[in-house]
């Protein structure tokens, strides 16, 4: 009964037009829907035979984003078939950053032949009820029963501009772990990149 009003609550909360609910490791994550490159909504929800997935908030533009971008396909390919899919987000404002409108989005998409969905967050409510911060900005999710619970939120690696130089690989592990049945070895980094683009309040 607590964690049905807490979830209502957040809800309220969110609709209410709060700037965050800010998820911490151990919280369950709100369903969401949002429109797909291919033009399908695509929710948290259709993933519910799923280990968990990986969400990361993304985006065309920033020059981080651009560096782990073939990191963030590599980790799609790696963990979709143990169960934890990627899934991608930009919340970015086009007006600000023209570059990251939904068309060139589909054109990324097509570009780097996604196989993984790309959502646009138009309204950036999705953003703003994870707490993301930067593009791009790691949220981890292990499934438990038909709830998504927050277990790794930051960074891919610790190092932004080369992949084969990083030697700590946090969202990695921290599927390796949960796919293991073990802790998660470290739960929080920072999340290095670009600073999501808000729409003027």
């Amino acid at each position: 009964m607590k964690r049905y009003i807490l979830s209502l609550t957040c809800i309220l909360l969110l609709f209410a037009g709060k700037p965050s609910l800010d998820y911490g490791v151990g919280d369950a994550v709100i369903d969401f829907k949002l429109k797909n490159v291919d033009g399908k909504m695509v929710s948290l929800s259709d993933y519910r035979d799923s280990n968990g997935v990986i969400v990361i908030f993304d985006c065309n533009t920033c020059p981080y984003a651009k560096a782990y971008n073939d990191r963030i396909i590599s980790l799609h390919k790696t963990f979709a078939p143990k169960g934890f899919p990627v899934i991608t987000i930009n919340s970015n404002d086009a007006d600000q950053s023209p570059g990251d409108s939904f068309k060139e989005m589909i054109s990324k998409a097509k570009k780097k032949h996604y196989d993984f969905p790309y959502l646009a967050d138009q309204h950036q409510q999705v953003a703003r009820a994870f707490g993301a911060t930067n593009t791009p900005h790691v949220f981890v999710l292990r499934r438990e029963a038909n709830a998504f619970i927050v277990a790794y939120i930051g960074a891919i690696d610790n190092n932004s501009r080369n992949g084969s130089l990083a030697d700590k690989k946090y969202v990695e592990d921290a599927v390796n772990a949960l796919l293991a049945g073990r802790p998660v070895p470290v739960e929080k980094t920072k999340a290095v990149g670009c600073g999501i683009l808000w729409k003027d309040a």
